[in-house]
């Protein structure tokens, strides 16, 4: 999963990005509106954290011209205590969720999950695919309770056709939400993962579409994509 952090503080901009990043999370970092809006125009993230008070074009100026173009993106919005009015600013201009500065990480964490999980169809911090089982809030995965040993490329795979479960996902689409913005990024490592995932899994769980990508499948007679709890 790919994030988008627009925050002027570095500080605190460098903490979220640490610890999405501890949680398996590609991260994209902007410290002004003008360069924000670009990144968010132009590259695909499945949300983004988003300031208000920005440098060089305001947060709700950026989110308004986002949502004019379509872009569907979840955006939590960050905003001062004492500004209620930038709140409703805000999630009339298209936020999905906010949060008040100070605020504990852990807490923007668990939005992004959140959010991430909404987007996706899924209520559940788990998701299951037949023995499958992904944690999102321990960003863990395990087969039949017993958890697999995955590198941070091949849990971010595995994450992202867990939450889009039955969808077709192209090997373009996979490479732009592995990897960050500077990466050298090569669609022919995608089909090295999938291998490698596939041995770990069960080949039968992830399926190549010839021409189009991968598709992630329930076995049949497996009717839940969330576990309870």
């Amino acid at each position: 999963m790919r994030i988008l952090i627009v925050e002027d503080d570095k500080d605190l901009n460098r903490q979220l990005a640490e610890a999405l990043e501890e949680q398996s999370y590609v991260v994209d970092r902007a410290y002004d509106g003008e360069e924000g809006h670009f990144l968010g125009d132009t590259e695909p993230y499945d949300a983004v954290i988003l300031d208000i008070g920005l440098p060089e074009m305001d947060g709700v100026t950026v989110l308004e011209k986002w949502r004019a173009a379509d872009r569907a993106m979840p955006v939590l919005i960050l905003t001062a205590r004492d500004r209620w009015s930038d709140k409703v600013a805000g999630i009339d201009a298209g936020a999905d969720d906010y949060v008040t500065k100070p605020f504990h990480v852990e807490e923007v964490l668990a939005r992004i999950r959140a959010l991430i999980r909404r987007a996706s169809g899924h209520a559940s911090s788990e998701i299951t695919c037949g023995p499958v089982r992904l944690d999102t809030k321990a960003s863990k995965a395990s087969v039949d309770g017993v958890t697999l040993k995955l590198t941070s490329h091949e849990f971010r795979l595995l994450s992202y056709l867990m939450h889009h479960m039955d969808q077709v996902v192209s090997r373009t689409e996979l490479v732009e939400h592995m990897y960050d913005q500077d990466f050298d990024r090569d669609s022919n490592t995608i089909e090295v993962f999938v291998g490698r995932l596939r041995k770990k899994i069960g080949v039968d769980l992830i399926e190549t579409v010839r021409g189009l990508g991968y598709r992630m499948t329930r076995p049949e007679g497996d009717g839940a994509g969330n576990a309870t709890g």
